[in-house]
């Protein structure tokens, strides 16, 4: 295996050698049990940043460990962080599991839902989906008086030497030990990824909803300038209209200097969306344990608190993406259900059934506020693009500046000038590359970095080297292209 190549460094990077006998004693020690007890551990899963492993004790009580990846970072801050999130949000009476031992350094059998979703009836994903909804609606009910991510105040003194912000009687209707939990740094993956780690910047806790806005942007702004380099584009479609060629962070650095110059004027006039909440920072259905023992499918328990941070609801608000319908537009409009058509011909059944969606109540009203005000997607998807780690292009962030700056009116609604100016020939030619991209997405049909249902691999694949070859005879063709750009473009 070559070991400069990019597969054995996630290997390396995924590969984690630990103590199983250290472990087994832990888990005696958590339990007040022998260690003899232990009586059945296996590997279920390997997640996006840990190994899970269920253990059975001789009672028949069932726990889960896990084994975090060397690539796990904010490494410290995030296993304190993930902690404390699960244990404040456990005493609010919401389904999380309780931790029964933890280390923050390396010192020291239910169902997922993603086993089970294709095969669930209509009435069982509504069922789950009211359920999810509830669950939501109670955590995003709970207001907190700053940004960052939840520790205990004695881990976070340790790590940092700061006491953060503390939560004592600050938390509406939630009852907990005095000076044991506050809001420290940010724990989200781009503040700290690769050197970023390094890095001397500002991730919270944050005070208002602009410091939460700008401290993502001036943190990748600080990583470019002290460590940036030269990379071609990591999304290989986009290769080719930069020739082929590595790309300095040069344009990326000038748009997060516009991006913090507008960025005041993303923060909602409305106080209500800058309140600050919490939310699952990746809920699919991977993350959702659920029960079938009363006949009727129930959610246990929510994994995966890693990398929670609490944020304005501006920026939290939105569909989880296992439920998000991309392709109906009557969804992605969030507009008003209403009665189907022909609903006098169907049978009174179903006429009671639509009836009954109709009807059926908002469970999350605080949410609701937040992903159906018309500007918040757009605040969110700009955020996310300052936020993100340089990739080697910065068309992303262009595009959305440029769509801010032509939108400007909806957001500074007191008249002041725009201080960023763009030309209408690049929105134009930045347009019709969009065009472009989407056209070649839709024809193929794949989805985010060119991923396809395994069913329909095959098909596009046919279809992307149809695509291909009518590409290589149009460039063969045409009279400006040398044979240099030519080869170049054969090789990629």
């Amino acid at each position: 295996m070559d070991l400069e190549s990019g597969l054995f460094k996630l290997y390396y990077r995924r590969r984690r050698v630990f103590n199983i006998p250290g472990l087994f004693n832990t888990i005696a020690k958590a339990m007040n049990c022998e260690t003899a007890q232990i009586v059945d551990f296996r590997k279920l899963a390997e997640g996006g940043f840990n190994r899970i492993f269920p253990i059975t004790l001789g009672t028949e009580f069932q726990l889960v460990a896990r084994i975090p990846y060397l690539l796990l970072v904010p490494k410290a801050y995030a296993v304190a962080s993930e902690v404390a999130t699960m244990d404040f949000l456990r005493s609010t009476g919401l389904p999380i599991p309780k931790v029964y031992a933890y280390s923050s350094t390396s010192n020291n059998g239910r169902t997922n839902l993603s086993q089970i979703w294709s095969e669930l009836k209509e009435d069982e994903i509504i069922s789950l989906m009211d359920q999810l909804a509830k669950v939501e609606s109670t955590m995003m009910s709970i207001s907190f008086p700053a940004g960052g991510s939840i520790y205990y105040a004695r881990d976070l003194k340790e790590l940092s030497g700061n006491e953060g912000i503390p939560l004592d009687n600050q938390v509406e209707n939630i009852a907990f030990e005095k000076e044991r939990y506050c809001i420290g740094p940010d724990v989200s993956v781009p503040l700290w990824y690769g050197r970023r780690e390094q890095l001397k910047v500002f991730r919270g806790p944050y005070e208002d909803a602009e410091s939460v806005l700008v401290a993502g942007a001036e943190k990748e702004l600080a990583y470019l300038n002290q460590f940036g380099a030269s990379r071609v584009p990591y999304e290989c479609f986009r290769r080719e209209y930069f020739n082929y060629e590595k790309q300095l962070p040069s344009d990326h650095i000038e748009n997060l200097g516009r991006y913090l110059r507008l960025a005041p004027s993303l923060v909602p006039d409305d106080d209500s969306l800058s309140a600050f909440c919490i939310r699952h920072p990746d809920l699919t259905d991977s993350n959702l344990r659920v029960s079938t023992d009363s006949g009727c499918l129930q959610i246990l328990s929510v994994l995966d608190w890693q990398h929670a941070a609490i944020l304005p609801l501006f920026l939290h608000a939105g569909m989880p993406r296992f439920i998000q319908n991309e392709e109906d537009e009557v969804s992605q409009k969030m507009v008003k259900p209403e009665l189907p058509d022909g609903f006098d011909k169907l049978p009174a059944k179903d006429q009671d059934r639509e009836r009954e969606l109709l009807s059926r109540p908002t469970h999350n009203r605080i949410h609701h506020k937040g992903f159906v005000h018309p500007l918040n997607p757009f605040r969110c998807r700009i955020f996310i693009h300052a936020t993100d780690m340089w990739e080697g292009e910065t068309i992303k962030l262009l595009y959305a500046l440029i769509d801010l700056v032509r939108g400007w009116g909806h957001f500074a609604t007191d008249g002041t000038m725009c201080p960023v100016v763009f030309t209408e020939e690049l929105w134009q030619a930045l347009a019709n590359a969009e065009r472009g991209e989407r056209w070649l997405r839709d024809f193929v049909a794949y989805g985010e970095e060119t991923w396809v249902p395994a069913a329909h691999y095959e098909a596009a694949k046919a279809i992307g080297q149809e695509v291909k070859r009518r590409t290589f005879k149009a460039c063969a063709e045409d009279e400006e292209m040398t044979k240099e750009t030519y080869a170049v473009i054969e090789a990629n």
